[in-house]
């Protein structure tokens, strides 16, 4: 199935995040991407979909094709208007998970990605954006 350059999908339930790694895993083929970068992509999506449902409230997945001429990439944002991210800092340790998830959590995420962004405010939400390169 083809995808256009950009476009967005709900992240409010269970069946929201299979969706999101299915959305995901066609993007990371059309793009050409290697089986393992499919991996990683697909992976990471779903652990922050996981994330903007289970302690965001749920949100959004938004994705953009990039293409600078010389590569390609995929970009995804992921965000929620849930409680925010308190402490940053210990939300991004390796290891820490308040218990939910695969464990993976936002480090584990970032480094399956060549760029990582995250902000957030307490009490107004937090937008994840990744971009894996071909």
């Amino acid at each position: 199935m083809a995808h256009e350059a950009k476009g967005s999908c709900p992240l409010r339930t269970e069946a929201d995040i299979v969706m999101s790694r299915q959305v995901v895993r066609g993007l990371t083929q059309q793009l050409k991407f290697s089986l393992v970068d499919q991996t990683k992509m697909i992976t990471a999506a779903s652990e922050l979909s996981r994330n903007t449902v289970v302690y965001g409230g749920g949100g959004e997945m938004a994705w953009e094709v990039l293409d600078t001429g010389s590569k390609t990439g995929l970009l995804l944002k992921f965000s929620d208007k849930g409680p925010g991210i308190p402490d940053m800092g210990l939300a991004l340790k390796d290891g820490w998970t308040s218990g939910k998830g695969m464990g993976l959590g936002l480090s584990g995420s970032k480094r399956l990605v060549h760029e990582f962004d995250i902000q957030s405010a307490v009490g107004e939400g937090t937008c994840v954006s990744i971009t894996r390169w071909k």
